[in-house]
């Protein structure tokens, strides 16, 4: 990543925070945006994604100051807990515009500039297995981070060869928000019990995959599960067969 220039959305905490930290000691030039100030040794901008003007803005300042845009890492989502039945309208479009529309918009014009360059550009879409099997509670964000995937397929197929698209799938992670959807430190630990590899992803784990997905290479249109190995099924806790 030597010298490339990387844009990365949400990046002032949690994932995307350990995403901007692994791409700056990989050495390239990184400048995030979020609603909320980022770490000093990367450049940071106020924007909201879900603003397409705002993102028009953001993509011509970083080409302005770095004359290119080689990688995009659209990590910037979320939803709080609602329920499908009582949830507003209004929540779940706001919910489907963050989490599957706003990335449209920031690759869409990330494609237009890396279109133009020699060496292209790479985008990585950060999913999640809400996408991936039943999300109650999160319905609307499940829906959008599966949306997100056919999403990142679609445009790898339109805009190849020259820009490579893909996407991480992102299973639950230890980050200084835990708290919020895991309970305390015991809950924490509860929930990476039930994965296979005996603990939650951290940041520096989905950062990795986003910089393997980032470096120039022939993959394009395909999803990195980055889960632990996923989760037990539940029904082999309630199983009282034998093994054989």
């Amino acid at each position: 990543m030597s010298g490339r220039v990387v844009l990365v959305t949400g990046g002032s905490r949690g994932v995307g925070l350990g995403i901007v930290r692994a791409f700056a000691a990989a050495g390239a030039h990184v400048v995030t945006c979020g609603r909320s100030a980022a770490e000093s040794e990367v450049r940071y901008h106020r924007a909201d994604v879900r603003d397409p003007a705002q993102v028009d803005g953001l993509v011509s300042a970083v080409v302005e100051e770095f004359g290119r845009l080689d990688v995009v890492v659209n990590n910037a989502g979320g939803a709080p807990p609602a329920q499908a039945a009582t949830a507003s309208p209004r929540l779940h479009a706001k919910i489907i515009e963050l989490n599957l529309v706003a990335p449209l918009h920031v690759s869409q014009r990330a494609n237009a500039v890396m279109q133009e360059q020699e060496s292209g550009g790479a985008i990585v879409m950060v999913g999640s297995v809400a996408g991936t099997r039943p999300s109650p509670g999160t319905a609307a964000y499940g829906a959008a981070k599966a949306g997100l995937a056919n999403l990142a397929a679609s445009l790898a197929v339109e805009w190849a060869p020259r820009v490579r698209v893909n996407t991480v799938v992102v299973g639950p992670v230890d980050t200084e928000l835990s708290h919020l959807h895991y309970g305390d430190a015991d809950g924490v630990a509860a929930v990476g019990s039930t994965i296979p590899m005996g603990r939650m992803a951290t940041p520096a784990d989905v950062a990795q995959a986003c910089l393997y997905l980032a470096a120039p290479s022939y993959v394009t249109g395909s999803t990195l599960t980055v889960h632990g190995g996923g989760e037990r099924p539940a029904f082999l806790a309630a199983s009282n067969a034998v093994p054989s």
